[in-house]
């Protein structure tokens, strides 16, 4: 019985060892192709390692690192203030929705639920941004948009409402007021899914390029996703004007466009795969939120 049990840990542990190495290969392979040289890319393909090791790839997107370190900045103010503002009101919108004892729950339920059905459209919501709101170029349009997703608040919801009604009833017996009993019970008890909501709309934001293709005509506020979505398809662009013009002498293998692509990958991404083993803890614990009945 005892060798049966072992020998099935040791598949259940191989079997994931082997999952893993699956999902680490992508990764080194991004990595391998953006010390790639592009000559050598189009000759023998893609390859986990490098047939010959070039740095030009980042040398071009670095030529003014002023600019890709202002995007940074950037992405990482609209990142960190629209993570905790969403975050904030999206757990304000679902405690209020999770409480039994508040009257006009459904109704408030249904209404906000009913507008991930609808939107107003492309047009109505570039007025409403541009001249209703007025914040075109401004932070406010790449941090707005993005405050209050239905689909994050329902998942809120679900988790707060299998908080014990008796903990909040024995705190007001106390008591305590109901902005004490929501940032110093209900928050606490609620960091596994705050984290793992939080996770999720770091990233949105982080990845967020179209706001800022709408809202944003100046420089020095575009953000990094923006900024390498222009230069890749200016190296297109490129590329494509000096074959169509065929100038003579010159070696379009030496725009590095495939390498390019996957060291963008890398500017782009490391910072958040830095951070998330930080929300790693909390973020297995909250893995089931989408579970819990509301």
């Amino acid at each position: 019985m005892v060798k049966n049990q072992r020998l099935f840990a040791g598949t259940v542990h191989l079997f994931f060892v082997v999952v893993c190495l699956l999902m680490i290969i992508p990764f080194l392979l991004i990595i391998s192709i953006s010390l790639s040289n592009e000559g050598s890319l189009i000759q023998h393909g893609y390859k986990l390692i490098p047939e010959q090791l070039d740095l030009s790839a980042y040398r071009f997107i670095f030529k003014v690192p002023q600019i890709i370190l202002r995007a940074y900045g950037v992405t990482a103010i609209v990142t960190a203030a629209g993570t905790v503002t969403s975050l904030l009101l999206s757990s304000l919108t679902a405690y209020v929705i999770s409480r039994r004892d508040y009257a006009y729950r459904s109704i408030t339920t249904f209404y906000i639920f009913f507008t991930m059905l609808f939107s107003g459209g492309l047009v109505p919501y570039y007025i409403l941004m541009t001249q209703t709101l007025g914040l075109k170029n401004t932070i406010g349009a790449l941090i707005l948009p993005g405050l209050l997703n239905v689909w994050n608040i329902m998942l809120l919801k679900a988790f707060l409402g299998k908080i014990p009604v008796e903990i909040i009833e024995s705190a007001k017996m106390d008591g305590a007021r109901e902005w004490g009993i929501f940032f110093r019970i209900v928050i606490p008890l609620s960091l596994p899914a705050l984290a793992t909501i939080g996770l999720i709309i770091s990233f949105a934001y982080w990845n967020e390029w179209f706001n800022a293709l709408l809202f944003i005509d100046n420089q020095n506020m575009v953000p990094l996703q923006l900024l390498l979505i222009r230069m890749l398809n200016s190296m297109e662009v490129l590329k494509l004007n000096l074959f169509q013009l065929g100038i003579p002498n010159l070696d379009l293998n030496s725009l590095p466009t495939m390498s390019a692509r996957m060291s963008m990958v890398i500017i782009a991404a490391g910072p958040m795969l830095f951070i998330f083993p930080f929300f790693q803890r909390y973020f297995v614990q909250g893995l089931t939120v989408g579970s819990l009945k509301g």
